[in-house]
């Protein structure tokens, strides 16, 4: 009886996120290989409204061959201005002339729009920050992509025109990040960006299923490494069962080139045998990793610069495999 009423409301518990997640707005895209559903920029109904993400390319769900990819890992009651009430392969730019910027002054996030420093504390993502100006967001939706422009002019003297497109390769079990970064402002933009990789999967706690490969020895400093995650020559393993209260964090991973080839992290459930592959044709800034019991974040940053009239560009590739 027990497992019976524990089933049932594991089934409604399904049919309410269901049910929840149906009203943001959203687009479905396939290839026939892989498919997966992507949330909307909207400043007022959207899935994610805070302050610290990119808000383009949201993806609380992609499939390949049966297995499952991301999901809802923050266990927190939902917030739409949470800073990380988010899914999927998400994007986060540091933010432009913060520290310039004197209490009740402005500040930018690409992706985001202008905001305000309210007093003298430093920058924190947690922060949420009031929206002065978010800029303009179009949407081009497709059959297996769907292409974010998010156009930014403002008084501080940014502006900046943002193209990413999420896009499944044909015949291919892929999904490409394709971005053009254009500076319409007087000032240079200079920043740094990343992929926070909120992978789960095959909703796989962080274990000893989860490893993490890259393409040369590496080593890690921080809370967690060395007893519940350990460095063993290309690959990241745990030792035992990621559980709340832990800390798992290196603010910079050691053993990287300075070429795009060394930007190349597989993330595996070797109990489920499924994995993915992440490269990109920028060299790496460094490699943060982070992980809770839900979800197994390797973060790589990038260097991003552009002149006022300059346009730049950068890719990034999911290959989704089984083994």
């Amino acid at each position: 009886m027990k497992k019976i009423v524990t089933l049932f409301f594991a089934a409604l518990c399904t049919v309410i996120m269901a049910f929840t997640m149906a009203d943001f707005p959203e687009t479905d895209i396939t290839n026939g290989i892989i498919k997966a559903k992507l949330f909307l920029p909207d400043g007022d109904k959207g899935y994610y409204r805070g302050v610290r993400f990119d808000w383009a390319g949201v993806v609380p769900s992609l499939e390949y061959k049966g297995h499952s990819y991301f999901g809802k890992w923050n266990q927190a009651p939902y917030d739409p201005k949470l800073h990380d009430a988010i899914m999927g392969p998400v994007e986060e730019f540091t933010p432009l002339d913060f520290d310039y910027a004197k209490p009740g002054e402005q500040f930018v996030k690409i992706g985001v729009g202008v905001l305000t420093r309210p007093d003298d504390k430093k920058y924190s993502f947690a922060t949420k920050y009031e929206i002065k100006n978010p800029g303009k967001w179009s949407v081009v939706k497709g059959k297996d992509q769907v292409a974010f422009t998010h156009e930014l002019q403002d008084e501080t003297g940014y502006g900046y025109n943002y193209h990413k497109t999420l896009k499944l390769v044909k015949g291919k079990p892929q999904l490409v990040l394709e971005h053009t970064l254009k500076n319409t402002g007087s000032k240079p933009i200079a920043v740094s960006t990343y992929n926070h990789n909120f992978f789960m999967i095959d909703n796989e706690p962080s274990n000893e299923n989860i490893r993490i490969v890259f393409p040369s020895d590496v080593t890690g400093e921080g809370s967690g490494f060395g007893n519940i995650i350990k460095a063993n020559g290309k690959t990241l393993n745990y030792t035992r069962k990621v559980v709340k209260g832990d800390q798992v964090f290196s603010a910079g991973l050691q053993g990287f080139g300075p070429t795009a080839k060394d930007y190349d992290i597989r993330i595996e459930n070797t109990k489920t045998k499924a994995g993915v592959r992440i490269t990109s044709d920028q060299p790496l800034e460094k490699l943060v990793y982070w992980a809770c019991p839900t979800t197994s974040c390797p973060e790589p940053y990038i260097k991003i610069a552009a002149q006022p009239g300059q346009e730049v560009k950068w890719k990034v590739n999911y290959e989704f495999y089984t083994f």
